[in-house]
């Protein structure tokens, strides 16, 4: 091989023919080593001839142009390997080359010689590289021998050769592997708090059936705060939560962490859904008023047949009909909560008997190439043609929507189906109501109609009985302190019976410890220690309704 040619083409080294000239000026500068100690110098020795460097005892060393290609690799601390021919065989590895991988033999392919480049994926770039005249490089490949190395090979024009130089990144590599590490960590503790946060299980109220997804995103995805949540409220009533902190990591599924369990919290109190909502907002300010959150907030009422919803800023909740029309929700009745000052109102929506509602995250339906009402849109037609168990329609519907398990965002979803019952199942659903007039006759009025629905729904003896005491008290309580107008409601499920009496007054009763000389003020202690559980709420049109419930024997 002729490394002088070559050396020529590499960056760095090309002659100047000015220093080619005038090579009697080396000779004569290496003839300066060879002066016998003592002798003196010429006065103009000592200065370095135009193509000399200083040595460190001030004498002049070789010029680069005078080192041949052979001297210039073997100075580079980096691997270099030169090879010839189209089996590029070995022509010349320099010492740093040997020192990293062993000596090689020349004249040997490297396919034979070199079992380190097909380890660093490169004997494949070498045809690439005589073929097309291009450079190659691969990236951080690690060896056998735990190096990690950056190769570039490079053509040498006219020699039909390669230059292979290896770049040592080990200390890059595992750097970039730590950091890979504590990225994954992080991820898993995030991943974990998340899912740690969200309903181990549905509650699974009487007249809907409930299934929720959650789906963190990929490993390139940090994961978010999105939350879903199910609350019986009693007397057959049911909350649906689904909400989504902004923001990524830890701290957004910490932040979900608090404004689930406020959820609960407030839900407990019985209030509307803008009202919930409301509280929610001014704690998502006290929590972190950089940290916005968009959350739906909805209550079933099965003797409505309907959602009524507060949405901040959350996308719509979708309900697909029996005959598979899909019905949007308005628009959200206010902004996202954390940014305050805003007065938010409810809104609804039909969920008749057959019909299936779907709440969702952003990430269902968000892609960076379109518009989000597309992404809903493309949800309706999906849902449109969903059919099956809660399950299979969630399962249905985040396939249709294109997301996999490197989804570039988290994915929460909640499906809720209102099953209409026929048959044997309908018989263990019934409603039944009186409007409570005539002032105190009422309540006679009150207990026989109780009395005659409850034996005519089969119940057993002492439940019959228990149904009619708990009527009694919870109208009696209403003839007293309410005004009209006053209605009892009997309700049976396959779980429970309901009695709920509503009036016009918004008074809400509390149990209190009677003394033993009162005569009244006993009525919701008897109630409270006969039926399974009891409350009050406030009605939307004005007034209060007081329910009691009674598990049945299953």
């Amino acid at each position: 091989m002729n490394f002088t040619r070559w050396s020529a083409r590499l960056p760095g080294t090309q002659r100047r023919a000015a220093a080619r000239d005038d090579r009697s000026s080396v000779p004569a500068a290496r003839a300066e080593y060879a002066r016998p100690e003592g002798t003196p110098a010429q006065p103009d020795d000592a200065a370095p001839g135009p193509s000399g460097t200083d040595t460190a005892e001030g004498l002049p060393g070789p010029a680069l142009d005078d080192l041949s290609a052979r001297e210039i690799l073997g100075r580079l601390p980096a691997p270099v390997a030169l090879l010839h021919g189209p089996d590029h065989r070995v022509a010349y590895v320099n010492d740093a080359y040997e020192a990293a991988f062993g000596p090689r033999p020349t004249g040997v392919p490297a396919a034979e010689a070199m079992p380190e480049l097909d380890r660093l994926s490169v004997l494949p770039l070498l045809d690439q590289v005589l073929r097309s005249g291009t450079p190659r490089t691969v990236k951080s490949r690690r060896t056998t021998e735990g190096g990690s190395y950056t190769v570039t090979c490079t053509p040498i024009a006219g020699e039909d050769g390669v230059l292979v130089y290896a770049a040592d990144v080990t200390d890059h590599a595992e750097a970039a592997e730590r950091l890979r590490t504590s990225e994954r960590r992080h991820r898993e503790t995030a991943v974990t708090l998340q899912r740690s946060l969200l309903p181990q299980e549905l509650e699974q109220p009487d007249d809907l059936r409930i299934a929720a997804t959650y789906q963190p995103g990929g490993t390139d995805a940090a994961v978010g705060g999105d939350w879903y949540d199910v609350i019986t409220l009693g007397a057959g009533r049911t909350a649906l939560v689904i909400g989504d902190v902004m923001g990524r990591g830890v701290r957004a599924a910490a932040v979900m962490g608090q404004l689930r369990t406020a959820v609960r919290a407030y839900a407990r109190l019985d209030l509307p859904p803008h009202e919930v909502i409301q509280l929610l907002d001014v704690l998502a300010a006290e929590i972190d008023a950089s940290q916005i959150a968009t959350c739906v907030y909805a209550v079933h009422d099965p003797n409505e047949g309907q959602l009524v919803y507060a949405s901040a800023g959350h996308l719509p909740i979708l309900v697909r009909d029996e005959d598979g029309t899909v019905q949007r929700a308005a628009d959200p009745t206010g902004p996202p909560l954390g940014t305050g000052g805003w007065v938010h109102t409810s809104g609804t929506i039909a969920l008749p008997p057959g019909s299936t509602a779907v709440l969702y995250t952003d990430g269902l339906v968000e892609r960076r190439s379109e518009d989000i009402d597309e992404g809903v849109a493309s949800l309706a037609r999906a849902l449109a043609g969903a059919k099956g168990s809660p399950q299979v329609v969630c399962d249905r519907l985040i396939r249709s929507l294109g997301v996999t398990a490197e989804h570039d965002d988290d994915v929460a979803v909640l499906v809720v189906q209102h099953p209409a019952r026929t048959g044997a199942n309908a018989e263990l659903f019934h409603n039944a109501a009186l409007d409570l007039l005539g002032g105190i006759e009422a309540a006679p009025r009150a207990r026989a109609f109780a009395t005659g629905v409850l034996t005519s729904w089969r119940f057993p003896v002492e439940l019959r009985d228990l149904g009619v005491l708990a009527t009694s008290e919870l109208v009696a309580n209403s003839l007293q302190h309410g005004t009209p107008p006053m209605r009892l409601g009997l309700r049976r499920t396959d779980r429970r019976l309901i009695i709920e009496v509503t009036d016009g007054d918004d008074h809400l009763p509390r149990r209190r410890q009677a003394e033993p000389a009162d005569e009244a003020g006993r009525g919701i202690s008897i109630i409270a220690s006969i039926a399974t559980s009891w409350g009050s709420r406030r009605t939307p049109g004005g007034g209060k309704a007081v329910w009691c419930e009674f598990a049945l024997p299953q």
